[in-house]
């Protein structure tokens, strides 16, 4: 922690590229919180696949940045018509980095009240860090506005740190999920998180596998992390008529066989969890806390100190840990 009452130490980069080559730890004014806001000392930072992209884009969205919009810490300090009751107040925060410049790799934050949310009691920092990208995400791709009591659910990346609770949400909710791995382990992970099946998309050819799950049938809708990598199958993974909701891709100008997607009635559904209405973003924060209460098992694949941020990037950007990974100011 920064010696100076008045500064902290903070993660910046002021130009994209190498975690190594940009990234570095500096000591910046403490920042205040304006109308609406609250600063929350950061105790676990959490870092998402969004975050190295981000590093990595073509030009800077601000000046200078410091990354990861997950976090958890206390509310220190509130800002004009933040109530004083928030001071001390356990929370996990989402959105911090979204459109604004400064997020959760620091040794405070600042950011609107709404956005940090009061963590249960008994969940951790470092499970609160990793609650806002992977939780939101999850929750909203197996319950929010497209889902259907009793669905059955092919969740592709079933392992990842979105997929892994989307399982767990899915199975909770009395959901079928047939879940699609590159390993044992990842296999193993999703079993355990409640799929009834899983599929290995790397040894296994995942349409046949899936025909053979369900009886020629067909799934009622895949929850898709990678729509560039997967787009060409869905006529043969879901059901006539049925649907595919999309979070991520790794490419989004693929161009997509629209004449099949036609010809099968499917239906493609897109969010972003940082665009997530009020309403929505309302009823995942509860749901989110009913299925922590209930036993949600967040991974924790790694820490890092705040200085070793850049390592920490380069593990999300080699996409082979299984869980979240964290930064603890």
């Amino acid at each position: 922690m920064s010696q100076d009452p008045s500064t902290m130490r903070a993660i910046r980069y002021d130009r994209t590229g190498p975690a190594r080559e940009v990234l570095q730890l500096r000591t910046v004014p403490l920042p205040e919180p304006g109308p609406g806001e609250v600063r929350v000392r950061i105790h676990a930072s959490g870092v998402n696949p969004s975050d190295v992209k981000s590093r990595r884009a073509p030009q800077m969205r601000h000046a200078e940045v410091t990354p990861h919009s997950d976090g958890a810490g206390v509310v220190e300090a509130v800002g004009a018509g933040v109530p004083a009751s928030r001071l001390g107040e356990r929370v996990w925060t989402f959105n911090a980095q979204w459109k604004r410049p400064y997020g959760t790799a620091a040794e405070a934050v600042v950011l609107p009240a709404a956005f940090a949310v009061p963590l249960p009691e008994g969940v951790g920092f470092e499970v609160g860090a990793c609650l806002g990208i992977p939780a939101l995400t999850a929750w909203e791709a197996v319950l929010g506005e497209d889902a259907v009591d009793g669905e059955t659910l092919l969740v592709q990346g079933a392992a990842g740190a979105v997929g892994h609770l989307a399982v767990q949400f899915a199975a909770q909710a009395g959901k079928r999920v047939i879940a699609t791995v590159s390993s044992a382990d990842k296999a193993a992970l999703a079993l355990a998180a409640g799929a009834e099946a899983v599929v290995n998309y790397r040894q296994e050819d995942v349409a046949a596998r899936v025909a053979e799950l369900t009886g020629g049938r067909g799934v009622d809708r895949v929850v898709e992390v990678n729509l560039s990598a997967n787009a060409g199958s869905y006529t043969r993974v879901v059901r006539p008529g049925g649907r595919v909701t999309v979070y991520g891709s790794d490419d989004w100008q693929a161009v997509l066989p629209q004449v099949d997607y036609l010809i099968h009635g499917l239906t493609l559904r897109f969010f972003i969890v940082y665009e997530l209405n009020e309403r929505q973003r309302a009823a995942g924060i509860a749901g989110v806390h009913a299925a922590l209460a209930r036993g949600l098992d967040v991974k924790i694949a790694a820490r890092f100190a705040l200085a070793d941020t850049a390592a920490a990037h380069e593990m999300v950007e080699a996409g082979r840990q299984v869980g979240n990974v964290v930064v603890l100011p």
